[in-house]
């Protein structure tokens, strides 16, 4: 038995649920700071109050993680 290089649809089933769960993970990040500047939720790390501006911040930049994730996922 020779050992080959996987094929190109092998390295596409391996690379597909690292990409979902890459995904889910940061439409999950979005979605919590989402919430927390819509509910107003205050947050305070080691006596620093964190500003809700920071989380429009990160949920701009984990929405274009997710779509940039997933737009690369399902362009080939």
């Amino acid at each position: 038995m020779s050992a080959s290089s996987p094929s190109v649809d092998d390295v596409e089933v391996l690379v597909k649920p690292f990409t979902t769960v890459a995904v889910v993970v940061f439409a999950l990040v979005a979605l919590l700071q989402l919430i927390r500047v819509v509910a107003g939720w205050e947050v305070t790390i080691n006596g620093f109050a964190v500003p809700l501006w920071a989380s429009a911040v990160a949920f701009v930049a984990a929405s274009v993680l997710a779509v940039t994730v997933w737009r690369e996922a399902h362009n080939r």
